[in-house]
C-alpha cells in the first residue's frame, strides 16, 4: 500500500494500492475498448432506482473476456493493466493463433506466464477447467453458474470461491459471502484468486475522491424527518424507534435480517446460507 505525506488533512489518511509496482503499461489496447454513457442509477424512464450514484470521472470501457470460449489454445500474459470499471487488475493475453483478449488477472501470475482453457490443463493459477476436473480444496475465481454461461462468481479484487465437495453431477463451492451452493459440474472456473487483494485496505481520505469514483453522498435515515424515512424524527439524536432496521421503503435491511425472496429459483441449490453480522 502507498501512503502520502500529510501535506493536507486528507492526505494524512489516504492509502492506495501501489499501482506503479505492479502495472506494466498505462494505456489500454484501443481495439479492445469502447466508450458509452454510464447509467448513474437511472432506469429506462430516467428515474433514480439506485441511490448514491452519479457524476465521477469519464471511463473508457475495456472489453473483458468472461466467456473463455477458446479451448485448448495456449496464451501468454503480455501486460498487467488498471481497469477503472473493476477492482481487480486485468491483463492482455495473446493466443498462439495471434488473437488478443483482456482477462481478469489472477494473483501471483506475471508477464510472460502461459495460461490455457482446457479440460486437460494443469491446476495452476490462471488456467481454466470444468469444476469436475478441479480437486476439492482448490481456490477458484470467474466461476460459471451453467456450462458456457460466462463467469459470474468471484470476480472482485482478492475474491475466490473454494471447491468443498462433489456429488451427483454437482460441485459444492463456498462463495466469497460464506454461502455454500451447488453448481453443475460441467460449469467452468479459473484456478486461483483475483489480483489486487490490497484493494480492501485502501482509504479514500476525503469525500471528493468518492465523487471522482461516481459515489454520491449517503444520508443516514436517523438524520431525516419522519416523512422521509421510518428511522427519522425525534428530538436530538434518537434511536430508530422500531425493533428492526428498515429501508426508506419499509423493507427489512441490514443487521443480519433475511431479505431473500422466499420462492427464489436458486433456493434448491443452496446448501448453507451465508453467515451475516459480526460473527461472519
Amino acid at each position: 500500500m502507498k501512503s502520502y505525506k500529510p501535506t493536507t488533512p486528507s492526505q494524512r489518511h489516504t492509502m492506495t494500492p501501489s499501482f506503479g509496482d505492479v502495472l506494466t503499461v498505462s494505456e489500454p489496447k484501443k481495439g479492445l475498448t469502447k466508450g458509452g454513457k454510464r447509467g448513474q442509477g437511472r432506469n429506462n424512464a430516467g428515474r433514480i432506482t439506485v441511490r448514491h450514484k452519479g457524476g465521477g470521472h469519464k471511463r473508457l470501457y475495456r472489453k473483458i473476456d468472461f466467456k473463455y470460449n477458446k479451448f485448448d489454445i495456449p496464451a501468454k500474459i503480455e501486460t498487467i493493466e488498471y481497469d477503472p470499471n473493476r477492482s481487480g487488475y486485468i491483463s492482455l493475453i495473446c493466443y498462439v493463433d495471434g488473437e488478443r483478449r483482456y482477462v481478469l488477472l489472477p494473483k501471483s501470475v506475471k508477464v510472460g506466464d502461459k495460461v490455457i482453457c482446457s479440460e486437460k490443463a494443469d491446476l495452476k493459477p490462471g488456467n481454466r477447467l470444468p469444476l469436475s476436473k478441479i480437486s476439492v480444496g482448490t481456490f477458484v475465481y470467474n466461476v460459471e453458474l451453467k456450462n458456457l454461461g460466462g463467469a459470474k462468481i468471484a470476480r472482485s479484487a482478492g475474491n475466490y470461491a473454494e471447491v468443498v465437495a462433489k456429488d451427483a453431477g454437482y460441485v459444492n463451492i463456498k462463495m466469497p459471502s460464506s454461502e455454500i451452493r451447488k453448481v453443475p459440474e460441467n460449469a467452468w472456473a479459473s484456478v486461483g484468486e483475483v489480483s489486487n487483494q490490497e484493494h480492501k485496505l485502501r482509504n479514500l481520505g476525503k469525500a471528493g475522491r468518492s465523487r471522482w469514483l461516481g459515489i454520491r453522498p449517503t444520508v443516514r435515515g436517523t438524520a431525516m424527518n419522519p416523512v422521509d424515512h421510518p428511522h427519522g424524527g425525534g428530538e436530538g439524536r434518537q434511536g430508530r424507534g422500531t425493533r428492526r432496521a428498515k429501508s426508506m421503503w419499509g423493507k427489512p435491511t441490514g443487521k443480519g435480517q433475511k431479505t431473500r425472496r422466499a420462492k427464489k429459483y436458486s433456493n434448491k441449490l443452496i446448501i448453507q446460507r451465508r453467515k451475516v453480522g459480526k460473527k461472519k
